[in-house]
């Protein structure tokens, strides 16, 4: 059994630990960030309260790293990780709360490096993972309001600015927020086990004032990015047999992302006695977190015949660890914990060794594109010709986006400049990026070709 006056030390060094292994790896194994963050970081140089993909936290964060620590590769699989450990800290605040035992609640946040979400995935800091500590802290704060009978005022305003920076990190965020609220009508209601108080209002005045600007912003930009969501979704092209392929394609691949976080679990049970008593109350909200989602999810995979991405998952098994071991609790025999931190142990190295060695071995990922010599390169260029710097890049988020993060002068991203150059520095030097043959045809400017894409050039030239 753990020592319980070592189990906050304990988990102290097992997030210090994933912080640095899951900062170094990718650092040390990629010559580039990943595409998700590459795009965040072109919507950070031109903030707007949404974009073509996303909505616009995620953009929000990694302006704030980039304006401290500038285009260091580091910081931003350091911020990712940041994201991670701190759902980590509250999914432990919360279990100590539902177990009254320090030992269980270690125990739940272990059980996620079972989940290859919250470790292997993770050095990508994109929409998925911004969710990670908004999704925790909605569940926290609304588990304080559905345990007391008391509602608190500071409470139902915490979980509306969360899961109103939840929704601003992702849509599917709502999965969610459908769930609680559907938990605590069914409690007022129908069961009349708690009276309706108007400070759960507050919850719903904070959340829409946080989501305002982006509200306006979509409104002002016919609903772009709605419009987006839905087309990845493959719904209006669905067909008739899609309606039963998705949902059952999602079910089998959760499946099989599980094996090991219940290989973890199985490692701690003597015996398996599912015994379930639904008057329990925190089982009541165990359950309603983390299966109602996914239970949503499926259910819109099916009336709509949609695709369920993975990594879409990323937050829905935040709390499935906590869950388990409530169920479990009395059938945990820590006579085998050693079994468990072996297994632990094994898994928690073998992630990071196995992300390096793909890093390192596998061809032409995104992560190999030579990002900061080409921007070297397109400097170079620039310098020779022109006499201004460099203040815009026009393209795609993964191409220009890439410009906008290396070059030195930091330029600003814009996908197109069509009806926007009114916005622009008259003095200001633009690179356009694209397909080579066609650029070339239509450059006003000083063409270039660097591996496939052609550069357009427009500045003021050397004299």
């Amino acid at each position: 059994m753990i020592n319980k006056k070592n189990t906050s030390n304990t988990l102290t060094i097992f997030l210090l630990f994933h912080l640095i292994i899951w900062t170094l790896v990718p650092t040390l194994s990629n010559v580039n960030l990943p595409l998700d963050t590459i795009e965040a970081l072109a919507w950070g140089s031109n903030l707007d309260w949404g974009f073509n993909k996303h909505p616009p936290l995620s953009a929000f964060a990694v302006e704030i790293f980039y304006q401290i620590f500038g285009n260091q590769d580091w910081a931003y699989y350091f911020l990712s990780q940041i994201f991670v450990i701190t759902a980590f800290i509250v999914v432990y605040k919360f279990s100590v709360e539902i177990f009254n035992n320090k030992n269980l609640a270690l125990l739940s946040v272990l059980l996620l490096e079972g989940i290859y979400f919250y470790n292997f995935t993770t050095p990508e800091f994109n929409v998925n993972v911004c969710q990670l500590p908004f999704w925790s802290l909605t569940v926290y704060y609304s588990w304080k309001i559905y345990k007391n009978n008391k509602i608190n005022f500071i409470d139902c305003l915490l979980v509306g600015l969360f899961a109103g920076f939840g929704f601003l990190s992702k849509y599917l965020f709502i999965y969610l927020l459908i769930s609680i609220d559907l938990l605590f009508i069914y409690l007022i209601f129908i069961k009349k086990q708690k009276k309706f108080d108007f400070k759960y209002l507050i919850t719903i005045e904070a959340f829409i004032i946080i989501l305002i600007p982006h509200l306006v912003w979509l409104f002002n930009n016919d609903y772009v990015t709605i419009k987006y969501g839905l087309s990845r979704t493959g719904v209006e092209e669905a067909s008739v047999i899609d309606h039963l392929k998705y949902p059952i394609v999602f079910v089998v691949k959760q499946v099989a992302i599980l094996i090991p976080f219940f290989v973890l679990l199985w490692t701690l049970v003597k015996k398996i006695k599912l015994k379930l008593n639904f008057k329990d109350k925190k089982l009541i909200f165990l359950l309603a977190i983390n299966l109602i989602p996914i239970f949503l999810m499926i259910v819109s995979s099916l009336i709509l015949g949609s695709e369920i991405r993975t990594m879409w998952m990323t937050p829905f098994y935040l709390f499935w660890s906590v869950l388990f071991i409530y169920i479990f609790q009395s059938q945990i025999n820590f006579k085998k914990i050693n079994i468990f931190l072996i297994s632990f142990l094994f898994l928690f190295f073998l992630s990071p060794s196995l992300y390096g060695y793909i890093s390192l071995s596998k061809d032409n990922k995104r992560t190999d594109y030579p990002g900061k010599e080409i921007a070297e390169l397109v400097e170079r260029r620039w310098g020779k010709n022109f006499i201004n710097e460099i203040k815009y890049v026009v393209g795609d988020e993964w191409h220009a986006g890439n410009l906008s993060y290396h070059i030195s002068t930091r330029p600003t991203w814009y996908e197109t400049i069509k009806g926007k150059t009114d916005e622009l520095d008259p003095d200001g030097g633009i690179i356009y990026t694209g397909n080579a043959d066609i650029l070339k045809e239509i450059c006003p400017g000083d063409f270039g070709k660097i591996k496939k894409q052609g550069f357009c050039m427009i500045g003021v030239k050397n004299r």
